[in-house]
């Protein structure tokens, strides 16, 4: 399974793309990427969703994943994330940083 973090936006304005592959990273963190998903129910959100209020210099995420022969997208700025995303978006950030 493969997941993609897109970081577009913010102050700077430079974007930045996170990759994690489980078979990268140790069993112990890939088995919690299932978990997350169901959880923000991710392949059942739409491919945008739209922020309430938008904000300059904030940020927007492109996430994809790729499971079991699928792909899906959601893009979102960042003061419209769901709270049911935002677990699975620390998790990329978190296992990017410390299994790479």
């Amino acid at each position: 399974m493969r997941v993609y973090l897109e970081r577009t936006g913010g102050f700077a304005g430079m974007p930045r793309t996170t990759k994690v592959d489980t078979a990268d990273i140790s069993q112990e963190t890939a088995k919690q990427l299932p978990q997350l998903l169901q959880e923000s129910d991710f392949f059942n959100l739409p491919a945008y969703i739209d922020s309430p209020n938008p904000k300059p210099d904030r940020f927007n995420y492109m996430l994809t994943v790729e499971a079991d022969g699928k792909t899906h997208t959601v893009s979102v700025g960042e003061s419209g994330v769901p709270e049911n995303l935002k677990p699975l978006i620390s998790w990329i950030n978190s296992a990017a940083r410390t299994e790479v």
